[in-house]
């Protein structure tokens, strides 16, 4: 057979093989690793799985386009830095990280791997990229709040509780975003007349001793902070602000679904999504340093009436007239 031949012989063949086969050749499957700091907590399981719902979308369904490895962790710095590491030397195309806490290790693990990060208070403060507009490096993503909006959680506290005069404000101080937060609350604390003082909450020891110290005095109130430990102490800290007749401000939807009284902060499950589009426009070239990092572009106002009531409070009609959800 002469050469001429065989190749349109072997094209022939080639063009008979069934278009899922020719597929499997040309197409290779990426990989997403996924760095979530809060495995306890429900709500972040639904905010993964919008992230999912978003990535097939626009065409990257997990087992057939991309792989998804999700490591989960409890908040610990020891287990987070741990999981970091398995997952850069895994050498994902891209990974996605949650919070301060979660991103951190993860430039610490890797300066090449494209990180799409969500819910970091202050991404340039914290050193993760070189400007807001140019990050610069292998991250960007999604801020959580900016700084200021901590001062205005004190101001909602005293709206819906006025007779609070003292406030505990819970925090993670291993963290720049929990001294940060912390900072900006006690600028506002003398013009809403609360005297604050910081709480840490490594662990449930610490909190509940802390927590029942503070309730000791009249007229308290609290603040929990956002940090990867407020969502795995959440619950508990609930249950003690019932216990001890403490109005008390979240930071999250969600705690006010669980129990909580008020909370005004950002729509993260939005956010999720949206880190899914980065995350997309990665996969198809573009590089992290070249996509600017974004603030929220959605705040929820959150008061639970039946948790107010057992408190004896009376919500005032202009604070109810704002919020977004109402739950009774």
């Amino acid at each position: 057979m002469r050469r001429r031949e065989f190749i349109t012989l072997l094209g022939g063949a080639a063009a008979a093989w069934p278009l899922g086969a020719r597929a499997q050749q040309s197409e290779r499957v990426r990989r997403i690793g996924v760095l979530e700091t809060s495995a306890d907590d429900r709500n972040a399981k639904v905010r993964q799985a919008a992230f999912r719902d978003r990535l097939g979308q626009l065409g990257w369904v997990d087992g057939r386009h991309v792989r998804i490895d999700i490591h989960w962790t409890r908040g610990s710095a020891a287990e987070t830095r741990k999981h970091a590491a398995e997952l850069a030397a895994l050498a994902p195309d891209v990974i996605l990280t949650t919070g301060a806490s979660g991103t951190g290790p993860m430039l610490q693990a890797t300066s090449i791997v494209p990180i799409v990060f969500v819910i970091v208070p202050d991404p340039l403060g914290a050193g993760f990229v070189a400007s807001l507009s140019q990050p610069g490096g292998n991250a960007t993503g999604f801020m959580q709040f900016e700084y200021n909006l901590s001062g205005k959680w004190l101001e909602l506290l005293k709206e819906i509780a006025p007779s609070v005069t003292r406030a505990a404000i819970l925090r993670d101080p291993a963290t720049s975003a929990g001294i940060g937060q912390f900072a900006v609350i006690q600028s506002v604390a003398s013009s809403v007349r609360i005297e604050v003082s910081p709480v840490s909450i490594r662990d449930s020891t610490e909190i509940e001793q802390a927590i029942a110290t503070f309730a000791g005095s009249p007229n308290g109130g609290m603040v929990l902070t956002a940090s990867a430990l407020s969502s795995v102490h959440h619950n508990l800290i609930i249950s003690l602000a019932a216990r001890y007749k403490l109005p008390a401000f979240y930071v999250e939807k969600y705690y006010v679904a669980d129990g909580g009284l008020i909370s005004y902060g950002a729509d993260f499950i939005d956010q999720y999504r949206r880190a899914a589009d980065y995350v997309d426009r990665i996969l198809r070239g573009e590089k992290p340093a070249d996509l600017p990092v974004q603030a929220p572009t959605k705040y929820e106002l959150v008061i639970n009436l039946k948790t107010a009531k057992a408190l004896g409070l009376e919500v005032p009609a202009s604070l109810l007239a704002r919020a977004d959800e109402v739950i009774e």
